[in-house]
């Protein structure tokens, strides 16, 4: 089993993906479709199995309410997302967060995980005060 995706909830698409691309270091997806038109969200790639759907939350709320049947989906905020990398892809992301003036808190060391326990952690937040983990193991 794996995530497939998650669905963060933005106020400008744009420039959460201009933040999860230039900073984060993600590749977009479906990105002329949804310049176009002919997609309601793009999306960034985790790696070759998930993605993160970034949708502006005033536009698709409704939408997400519809198909799910509920008045309550879609709102419920989540904690963070981590994302796991390499140590060369961290001290990359840390210095680009930083360079852009971005305020990296950090979340320490040996922190608990899916692949157990991690050399470092950091936490940001996106232009949507989603809050991000960063964190890189040892392999």
């Amino acid at each position: 089993m794996d995530i497939d995706h998650i669905v963060l909830w933005v106020d400008n698409a744009e420039r959460s993906l201009e933040f999860y691309m230039k900073i984060i270091g993600l590749e977009a997806v479906r990105l002329n479709e949804f310049h176009s038109g002919n997609a309601k969200f793009p999306s960034v790639r985790i790696n070759s199995r998930t993605i993160l759907d970034i949708m502006e939350r005033d536009e698709l709320l409704p939408l997400v309410k519809k198909f799910t049947g509920s008045d309550d989906a879609g709102g419920v905020p989540i904690n963070h997302v981590c994302l796991s990398v390499s140590g060369d892809e961290y001290a990359s992301i840390c210095k680009r967060l930083t360079d852009s003036g971005i305020q990296v808190q950090s979340g320490g060391e040996n922190a608990f995980g899916a692949q157990g326990h991690a050399v470092s952690s950091s936490y940001i937040n996106d232009p949507d005060r989603n809050v991000i983990e960063i964190r890189y193991y040892k392999n």
